[in-house]
């Protein structure tokens, strides 16, 4: 098993795409939406690095690292997003791997703080998150110290 960014890696960012698009978009699936979101991946600046867990040539998960995410607080920067593990290997510690990873390559990139948003509860307290504030009436606003 190994965690890779897979930004640039055509195959992997095809799956990684659909299946953001299944869990969080619009529900999409043509060609020409995964065309629009590759070159949105690359030409943008959003999207600082997109990490994921293969073994033997299949992607068990995923995580991302944004410059933001969303409209709310831009001036923080940068964003834990889309955390993703398949439903078949949930239950099995993967999710920590990739924390592990993206908190890692955040501090590599030299950031010291790394924000996050999201509806659940009680679940990213578990890999050292902290609560910050409440963005809506949905969603809270987390940070991690690296």
């Amino acid at each position: 098993m190994k965690i890779i960014d897979i930004k640039n890696n055509d195959k992997y960012l095809t799956e990684y795409i659909q299946l953001c698009n299944l869990e969080w978009g619009t529900k999409k699936t043509t060609n020409e939406y995964i065309i629009e979101k590759k070159n949105k991946i690359h030409n943008e600046d959003k999207v600082i690095s997109v990490l994921a867990l293969i073994d033997n040539q299949t992607m068990i998960g995923f995580v991302s690292l944004f410059k933001y995410d969303g409209e709310n607080r831009k001036d923080l920067t940068p964003w834990y997003a889309t955390m993703y593990v398949k439903k078949e290997y949930r239950g099995k510690g993967y999710s920590k791997l990739l924390n592990d990873a993206l908190l890692k390559e955040a501090h590599n990139l030299g950031y010291n703080k790394i924000y996050l948003k999201t509806e659940l509860n009680n679940y990213y307290e578990k890999f050292g998150a902290i609560f910050l504030d409440n963005l809506n009436e949905k969603e809270k606003l987390y940070y991690f110290s690296l």
